[in-house]
């Protein structure tokens, strides 16, 4: 029976991806991200290496959620003070850091399972953009149109 190959850290290529978030789904934005940033895509995927790629998300201001979420789904924390807990819905957060909430999302979908030193390597690969624009140009990066692969990742 051959053996299982297992890549080496020379042997492994990241490519450039970009994908446009307007009025794409979140959670399958997300999913199909981490997918990529993990590198399962690939036939020679090595679960204890980086052999993932780089991806760009741009228009994360403009990204979706079904249903009610952006007005029910809140999320809670406490500064540490006596009658501290704060609470924010999902709505305000897109509105307010549309970047770091596209990218909490995607950092959720991510496996830690393995170690957290190599999840947060992967996570270095992520570039999300408020705007329309990005400052990767010169990777050429690959466009990917996510919302033409199923007609439920995108909302009218």
């Amino acid at each position: 029976m051959p053996a299982t190959k297992s890549l080496k850290a020379s042997e492994c290529h990241a490519d450039w991806y970009v994908i446009d978030a307007s009025n794409i789904v979140l959670g399958r934005l997300a999913t199909y991200a981490a997918t990529l940033l993990r590198g399962k895509h690939k036939p020679t995927f090595t679960p204890n290496m980086d052999c993932g790629d780089h991806v760009i998300i741009i228009n994360a201001e403009k990204v979706a959620l079904t249903g009610t979420k952006a007005d029910k789904t809140k999320f809670f924390w406490h500064t540490g003070w006596v009658g501290g807990i704060k609470e924010r819905t999902f709505g305000k957060m897109r509105a307010e850091k549309p970047e770091k909430f596209v990218f909490n999302a995607v950092k959720r979908m991510m496996g830690r399972r393995t170690s957290v030193a190599l999840a947060d390597k992967r996570l270095t690969k992520l570039h999300v953009f408020a705007g329309p624009e990005h400052t990767h140009s010169a990777q050429k990066p690959v466009a990917i149109d996510f919302g033409a692969m199923n007609p439920k990742n995108k909302r009218a």
